[in-house]
């Protein structure tokens, strides 16, 4: 796509209407981000980096999984008590406005009562043990610190009534997610036509930019502990109007 320097805010808000309404039917999905670039890398340029041009925002989770585990000999009273101990976890997140349980690794899915039957399996590698795994968030806040928003969970995991001999084990991994990261498309590309404009401007009169990239999703990377680069992996060259 070759844009002059005029034009270019037109050419990408048409990018933008057409991106918008292909991405509306997922547009509130709590994505996982780790500190790991996408699956393969294959939303980057072609030298491996992220275009300069980034969106930064705090993330909207904080989120880590546990293992709900529990080693009563007898089948029935150790389903029993993992239900329980599940069932004291959603209550005790239910009293604190500041935590939500979830399931999934890389899209965040909601978390009830229903769902004990399906969530708990055995553990093949110990016998008389079964398990669920739960995903615990907590909604990162301005005036967070990686600190504040990681104490929110341990103090919550610490509290909660925990039944017969069942663990609520924590995982070493803490991710962040991000709730619809399509619906930053317009403020990123509006982050990029503002760039193009500046950067063509250096050359002076008689040049434009060509723009490539921008009918790509929202890609992210983290950005700092309890922050988010939101970005589209454009891009663009400066050269004469008119070629």
């Amino acid at each position: 796509m070759k844009l002059g320097i005029l034009a270019l805010v037109v050419g990408l808000l048409g990018v933008l209407d057409l991106a918008a309404a292909h991405a509306q039917p997922n547009a509130v999905s709590e994505i996982v981000v780790t500190a790991e670039r996408r699956a393969g890398g294959l939303q980057m340029l072609a030298g491996g980096e992220a275009p300069h041009v980034a969106l930064v925002k705090r993330a909207d989770n904080l989120i880590v999984a546990v293992r709900v585990v529990c080693d009563t000999r007898d089948l029935n009273q150790r389903r029993d008590e993992l239900k329980q101990t599940l069932a004291n976890m959603i209550r005790t997140a239910a009293d604190d406005p500041r935590i939500e349980l979830g399931l999934g690794t890389s899209v965040i899915g909601r978390f009830d009562a229903t769902m004990f039957d399906a969530v708990i399996q055995p553990d093949d590698e110990k016998v008389d043990t079964s398990f669920a795994i739960v995903v615990v968030k907590t909604h990162v806040t301005a005036d967070d610190t990686f600190d504040s928003a990681t104490g929110r969970i341990k103090a919550f995991i610490d509290k909660t009534p925990k039944v017969g001999r069942t663990e609520i084990l924590r995982d070493d991994a803490w991710n962040l997610t991000i709730i619809g990261p399509e619906q930053y498309r317009g403020a990123i590309i509006a982050k990029v036509a503002d760039d193009a404009r500046a950067t063509a401007s250096v050359f002076g009169t008689g040049y434009g930019v060509s723009v490539s990239g921008l009918e790509k999703p929202v890609d992210w990377r983290q950005s700092g502990p309890l922050d988010l680069a939101l970005f589209i992996p454009y891009q663009l060259v400066v050269q004469p109007l008119g070629r």
